[in-house]
């Protein structure tokens, strides 16, 4: 069977988006056939070719100030030079995201977009959450899956007088989870090819 390897770059200030990284890693090795590599922001410049060699690429960064974190974007800032201009390139990889903020919405989807933006300058497939909205009717708990109703990308939200051993909540993880797990069956799919119906 064709295996699939499965890359996580993010960046994480406080170590809350790193707990979220994780569970997207998790998520994405539930599947026999999929390894992962996971990187930060800081250290992806010493592996372009390792990415290189990767089926798909999963993009997360906490959201500050509206967007990306300044880590974050000098890592996709890097790669312009280093993807684009020596033949590392990322066309038709798999591509998905994931965010953090402090606040309930934070600005998270300008952070998806922005990420959703940077995969297309790359030529890359963007995976979407194809989660309903949890949590958004008299019945809806904060422990369900996608409980900020995002389709882009996974969101999360830590409070920011706890720590990253509290926070983000299961709910978050959990959503997180299924999108490396989402991820991980779409590039097996992409990889294989569809099965004639």
């Amino acid at each position: 069977m064709t295996k699939a390897t499965i890359a996580i770059v993010y960046h994480s200030g406080y170590g809350h988006t790193a707990r979220q990284a994780h569970a997207v890693e998790q998520g994405a090795t539930q599947l026999p056939d999929v390894a992962t590599l996971l990187l930060t922001a800081q250290e992806a410049p010493e592996h372009w070719h390792r990415l290189a060699l990767a089926e798909a690429i999963i993009f997360g960064a906490p959201t500050y100030v509206g967007g990306p974190s300044a880590v974050f974007k000098a890592f996709q800032e890097a790669s312009s030079n280093a993807v684009m201009s020596k033949g590392l390139g990322w066309k038709n990889k798999i591509a998905a995201g994931f965010t953090n903020s402090g606040s309930r919405s934070g600005d998270k989807l300008a952070t998806l977009m922005q990420m959703a933006l940077f995969a297309a300058q790359h030529g890359m497939h963007w995976v979407n959450l194809a989660l309903p909205p949890g949590n958004c009717s008299s019945v809806g708990r904060e422990t369900d899956l996608n409980r900020f109703g995002f389709f882009l990308g996974a969101a999360a939200q830590s409070n920011t007088d706890e720590g990253p051993e509290v926070a983000p909540p299961e709910a978050d993880l959990a959503t997180a989870r299924y999108l490396g797990r989402r991820v991980a069956e779409t590039t097996l799919q992409f990889v294989r090819g569809r099965n004639p119906g």
